[in-house]
């Protein structure tokens, strides 16, 4: 089979032939329809992400496909079934295996590109703004990054929620895709001071942050007393510092959040919010945007539409059209 493989950390990553691997037991093989690409590819493809696996492995991390094969033990979902899954790598190659249990069986009228961009965005920002954050209706949502992937969705959740959300994104295009996911105030971060825009608005009650950088200054700085700051990453490439009094001072909450972890500890809470994710979605309460498609031998295209930030919303890349 072909897949886009990293061999070394030192070299970009390849289109090359593979064998296809077999399902272990637990496990299942998906031919694989559609791979949603996320910032922690970039980290993974050189050797920085947290849970970066053993050389050599294909790039991303959630996936959708049908059941191709069982592995021992493996009776559900059946063959054929369309499913979804977070493998956390492996998604970009024609077939891969990943744990049955952790397959989301999908509905006839979920698209597989829109399925495999559901995953780790939506998941994200639904888990973080609900379990973690518990955004309530009528408080205000600052969404920092607001055009990315996850921050987009974020806006999205949080208007579903009922939040008054104030996007902060670079530019007037990418703000124009945060007014269009519902956002009620933008802030164009090349241009506004950022702190006193959002002072102007009343504060942040809830602040989403997948930036870092000096962002995080400028939103702690624009809080409620009470709020809660969520961490969701660091695609500046600067993780803060931040200001233990002004926490103490507003009696703020900071919040760390990592999606992928709940894979180790609390797996029911993730297949919860999905399925919700996905219950919105047949409802209409959600309209994911996939801002580019790609086939899989220009996977290399795709990462650096990410890489460059020119990408608003998700990156799909199409491996079975």
């Amino acid at each position: 089979m072909r897949a886009f493989l990293v061999s070394s950390f030192e070299d970009p990553p390849r289109y090359t032939d593979v064998n296809r691997p077999d399902p272990a037991k637990g496990e299942v093989l998906i031919e694989i329809e559609a791979c949603a690409l996320n910032f922690a590819d970039l980290l993974m493809a050189n050797g920085t992400y947290q849970d970066t696996p053993t050389l050599p492995f294909a790039l991303g991390m959630e996936v959708a496909g049908r059941i191709a094969a069982h592995g021992e033990g493996v009776s559900a979902p059946a063959l054929g079934t369309r499913v979804a899954v977070f493998g956390g790598s492996g998604g970009l190659a024609e077939y891969g295996v990943f744990p049955a249990d952790l397959c989301i069986p999908l509905p006839d009228d979920i698209p597989s590109d829109i399925a495999a961009g559901l995953i780790v965005a939506y998941g994200t920002s639904h888990l973080a703004l609900t379990r973690r954050a518990q955004l309530q209706a009528g408080e205000t949502l600052l969404v920092l990054g607001a055009a990315g992937g996850v921050g987009l969705t974020a806006v999205e959740l949080g208007k579903a929620i009922g939040a008054t959300v104030i996007a902060v994104a670079r530019g007037a295009g990418k703000l124009e895709i945060a007014r269009q996911a519902g956002a009620d105030h933008l802030i164009d971060s090349d241009i506004d001071d950022v702190k006193a825009a959002v002072k102007a608005l009343g504060g942040a009650d809830v602040v989403y942050d997948p930036v870092g950088g000096d962002l995080f200054t400028a939103a702690l700085s624009a809080c409620k007393p009470e709020a809660r700051y969520i961490l969701i990453g660091f695609a500046s490439g600067e993780v803060p510092k931040p200001r233990a009094n002004v926490l103490l001072v507003k009696n703020i909450t900071l919040i760390g959040f990592y999606w992928g972890g709940y894979m180790a500890f609390n797996q029911d809470a993730l297949k919860s919010s999905l399925d919700e994710i996905m219950g919105w979605y047949a409802k209409g309460r959600i309209k994911p945007h996939v801002s580019h498609h790609l086939p899989l031998e220009k996977a290399n295209e795709a990462l650096d539409l990410l890489r460059t930030r020119k990408a608003t919303g998700k990156v799909v890349v199409t491996v079975k059209p």
